[in-house]
């Protein structure tokens, strides 16, 4: 299980790979990222989440190095590894410059590429289900910090999950102002009604996920009814089934929400079969460029 990560052009290990305390980013939280997985050595989705990270850095004013520069840190830093399937994470913060707010004292932004062994969550997590609690932590208001913007900025969601883990739960799951749910501290939401699959809209504010929009488009094309829309609370509590996606999750069931048990549910089941069969059809198509 091997760690290795890129940095401005250098590639070391956890112990040797290192950061400026005046960059940005660890000063200030003046950064952005992206977080996915390989399957069969091949990024999962990587150009929708490098396009993701191009629209929050947009949204900040951030410059982001060329798209080729990107992928070719990813690549070095993947082969270094030498894992048989890895995290990946890439960051890319304002830079280093002088104490100040102002954004224009760093000019150079920093790229930093994270690749460590993958570790999948428990299987009994996907098997009996994960717990989730709706916390007394808001969501971040779009007209503040828009939660869409995939910043290094996190205290937010680390403040949710805190609440979540004194309830002995997996995941936290945020509402806004208005108490409509918004999304999980490290994951998006989903709930099923009746056979219809439902994930709150994005103008609650939220960030919408690579592995969210990924699933609906399976579910819509396996002719599965997908609906963004508003949910309160209680309409999430009250829901036949609920779950959760990210890159590294794929489909968690949530078998308690609160103190309700919900356990694991057919539609569930089905959606986690569609993402996991997408990840190995990714490996599958990787499989022969890894061959000499």
């Amino acid at each position: 299980m091997t760690t290795r990560i890129y940095v401005d052009g250098r590639i070391g290990d956890e112990h040797t790979a290192v950061v400026p305390v005046l960059d940005r980013g660890f000063l200030y939280g003046d950064s952005v990222y992206e977080v996915t997985r390989t399957a069969g050595g091949q990024p999962v989705d990587l150009e929708p989440h490098l396009d993701r990270l191009d629209r929050s850095a947009e949204r900040l004013a951030l410059a982001v190095p060329p798209r080729a520069a990107i992928r070719d840190a990813i690549d070095a830093t993947l082969t270094a590894a030498a894992n048989p399937d890895s995290y990946l994470r890439v960051v890319v913060t304002r830079g280093s410059g002088e104490f100040g707010l102002d954004p224009a004292l760093a000019t150079e932004p920093r790229l930093v590429v994270v690749v460590r062994a993958l570790v999948r969550p428990r299987a009994e997590l996907y098997t009996a289900g994960a717990a989730a609690w709706l916390v007394g932590v808001e969501r971040t208001s779009p007209r503040a910090l828009d939660p869409a913007i995939k910043s290094g900025n996190y205290l937010n969601n680390i403040l949710a999950l805190a609440e979540a883990r004194r309830h002995g739960a997996n995941e936290a799951i945020l509402c806004d102002a208005h108490g409509r749910v918004a999304e999980g501290a490290t994951s998006n939401v989903w709930c099923v009604h009746g056979g219809v699959v439902s994930t709150p809209a994005d103008d609650v504010g939220l960030l919408p996920g690579i592995t969210r929009w990924r699933l609906m488009g399976l579910a819509r094309a396996a002719g599965i009814e997908v609906r963004q829309t508003a949910l309160t609370a209680d309409e999430l509590r009250a829901a036949d089934e609920v779950f959760i996606t990210s890159s590294i999750r794929h489909v968690m069931p949530i078998a308690r929400l609160d103190d309700r048990v919900l356990g694991v549910g057919p539609m569930t089941r089905r959606l986690a079969a569609l993402y996991d069969d997408f990840v190995a059809g990714v490996a599958a198509a990787a499989e022969p460029r890894r061959r000499p």
